[in-house]
């Protein structure tokens, strides 16, 4: 029943492509989804710029100190005051001077360390970002083409309801059906209008949020959403699914990529708590009545009495600890959404199962051979009704079930990682 059902859907597919092309209208597929969300979503595009943000501080972290220049002048009457020759200062002698930073502890080497760091937790933030923009379009996608099913049953139903009021109608003008059947008829009629309206705004609604994580303003009407509902039959086993997940779950690597950053970062504030020495060159030269010239060399290196970068050293340890803690939770968490996930697979596999094996085929054949009844006076109105609305929640199940069995097998992609590392 499954094989004869999901070959029947394939062929509907392949001749909707076909009509489609014949149409000009674009065919816009699951993958085609994806690709352009990547391509084009606006919370991706921001979220890729921290790759090149992180590259920047690693050009800075490179940088070494500038040196100084210095220059100075003392005993020089600039100004004509004849200051200096009042109160016997002089001669006139004018330096200048050099100095270079000497950085302690590598700490060039350590800067180097942690912005490399910060750009491989980027790199893998925005991996994560994907997975989870991926898990959207593909929720979106199904969203469309479960609508795009329900909307097609409505309009089926409505269908079968017009249908029948026409019948009606010649019966009630030949003397055969009372007046009163026919406007029983009208109404549930009337009723599955509203209920392809319904449908109608429903598959707008989730063209639209697919539009959005596009990067599109909207869904254009020849943009027909087409494809099969993913409905894979491997078997799934619940010990490769956590041990998947650990092993390729983005954040989780991000998390450890930002341990090693904090290791890094504790060694750069150790260094940072190591002195620096500045060594300076520097020429002077007298002039006026004393002549000289002199080149004189200088060190500098600070006391370290008082500030030893105590503060920054704990709080980079802290928070190395902080980030081991959160490892442990979203281990745990992790662990925890691979189970739900694979529950919802399989309780989605056992109700579409079921609705396929005991409701699909029975609820077809009561509304069959309740409406031949009707047709020919066995049957009421009434029960002709419930034996279509049956049908009709039925069908709906069975959509439901099918695109809830598709998203539960994309979540499971989703919380392995399997979505960006295949």
């Amino acid at each position: 029943m499954r094989a004869a059902l999901v070959s029947f859907t394939m062929t509907v597919g392949l001749f909707a492509q076909q009509s489609d092309a014949r149409r000009g209208t674009e065919l816009l597929t699951l993958d085609k989804a994806v690709q352009e969300a990547i391509g084009k979503n606006l919370s991706l595009i921001a979220e890729r710029l921290n790759i090149p943000v992180a590259e920047a501080r690693i050009v800075q972290a490179r940088l070494r100190p500038n040196p100084v220049l210095s220059f100075g002048s003392d005993y020089n009457d600039w100004l004509g005051t004849g200051f200096n020759v009042e109160n016997s200062g002089g001669p006139g002698e004018v330096n200048a001077r050099v100095d270079f930073v000497i950085e302690g502890g590598h700490k060039r080497e350590r800067r180097i360390e942690v912005a490399e760091g910060v750009r491989s937790v980027a790199q893998l933030q925005l991996l994560n970002t994907t997975r989870q923009l991926i898990l959207d379009v593909q929720s979106a996608f199904v969203d469309v083409l479960a609508a795009k099913e329900n909307l097609d049953l409505a309009n089926q139903n409505l269908k079968a309801l017009n249908a029948l009021v026409d019948v009606n109608s010649s019966r009630v003008r030949a003397g055969d059906l009372a007046q009163v059947e026919l406007v029983r008829s009208r109404i549930a009629a009337l009723q599955f209008r509203n209920a392809v309206q319904q449908s109608e705004l429903k598959l707008r609604t989730a063209r639209g949020r697919l539009a959005l994580l596009m990067g599109r303003n909207g869904l254009a009407p020849d943009v027909e959403v087409g494809g099969p509902l993913r409905s894979d039959q491997d078997l799934i086993v619940l010990d490769e699914l956590r041990a998947q997940s650990l092993n390729l779950r983005p954040d989780l690597q991000a998390l450890v990529k930002d341990q090693a950053r904090s290791q890094a970062d504790i060694r750069l504030q150790l260094a940072q708590g190591k002195v620096d020495y500045t060594v300076g060159t520097q020429y002077h030269r007298q002039y006026d009545n004393a002549k000289g010239n002199s080149l004189g060399l200088f060190l500098s290196v600070p006391l370290p009495v008082f500030n030893k970068n105590q503060g920054e050293i704990e709080r980079a340890r802290t928070e190395q600890q902080q980030i081991q803690a959160r490892i442990r939770a979203l281990q745990n968490s992790i662990v925890n959404e691979v189970q739900t996930a694979f529950q919802s697979w399989e309780t989605s596999r056992s109700l579409l199962t079921n609705i396929e094996k005991d409701m699909l085929q029975q609820a077809r054949d009561v509304r069959e051979t309740t409406e031949y009844s009707y047709r020919r006076g066995e049957a009421s109105l009434v029960e002709f009704l419930d034996a279509q609305r049956a049908f009709n929640e039925t069908m709906q199940s069975y959509n439901d079930a099918r695109a809830e069995y598709a998203r539960s097998l994309y979540i499971l992609d989703a919380v392995t990682g399997k979505a960006v590392n295949p």
